[in-house]
């Protein structure tokens, strides 16, 4: 099976003038395409600063990132940002919606800025919002809808670009919990259909809705199961 993600002897080291903060030390792990997995870990474990990485919105200092096969370390901050809008399908805790946009218009986003024509992006943000059971909501803005709602928003987006991996980043931790049931089935369900997913969490119940769960602690690889 492919590997989406190859990481190899991963560590980030933070510096001042008067201070060196190891915030990742020697992590190493794969990720096959079509997994589900967890990234667990207390404040200040180092998991933030993993998902950073894993999202290509840092790169290590030391040690290499593969993400579906291309060298993240070797890139430059336009080549970061081409490839976080190319492979990877964002997830956040707090949504990253714009408040008085509609639901239609924040799911075609990423489509404009990789410049496919408005026909396209008019049907194929219609047809995720179809599948995240929002049909009858594209026309809201998304502050006229429940945080459950606005996460589904947020994942239909995060497919629009057919995206290598969907990471997903704290994705129940400012809903309900029975929306954060919700959402948490849908991500099965989308695993089901063969998407990749990482979630950071630091919430136990929601882990194990995932197939693999990897614990990090002090800023290494403590456990995976």
């Amino acid at each position: 099976m492919q590997s989406i993600i190859k990481a190899s002897h991963i560590s980030k080291i933070y510096k001042t003038e008067s201070l060196e903060t190891i915030a990742l030390n020697d992590v190493s792990f794969e990720i096959k395409k079509g997994e589900f997995v967890a990234i667990m870990g207390p404040s200040g474990s180092g998991k933030s600063t993993l998902m950073h990485i894993l999202g290509a919105i840092d790169k290590p200092t030391s040690g290499t990132y593969l993400l579906d096969g291309e060298n993240v370390g070797s890139l430059d901050d336009d080549q970061l940002s081409d490839i976080r809008n190319r492979k990877i399908g964002f997830v956040f805790q707090a949504f990253n919606l714009l408040p008085r946009t509609t639901a239609l218009k924040n799911v075609m986003l990423p489509m404009a800025y990789a410049g496919i024509p408005k026909e396209e992006r008019l049907e194929t943000a219609t047809k995720f919002l179809k599948l995240v059971g929002l049909e009858d909501r594209m026309f809201h803005t998304s502050n006229q809808l429940s945080g459950g709602q606005q996460q589904r928003v947020a994942i239909a987006r995060s497919l629009v670009m057919n995206p290598a991996l969907i990471l997903a980043d704290e994705p129940t931790g400012n809903i309900a919990s029975d929306q954060a049931e919700e959402v948490m089935g849908m991500f099965k369900k989308l695993n089901q259909d063969g998407h990749t997913i990482v979630m950071i969490t630091h919430e136990p119940d929601i882990a194990h809705h995932a197939k693999r769960i990897i614990y990090v602690r002090d800023g290494k690889l403590f456990k995976s199961l």
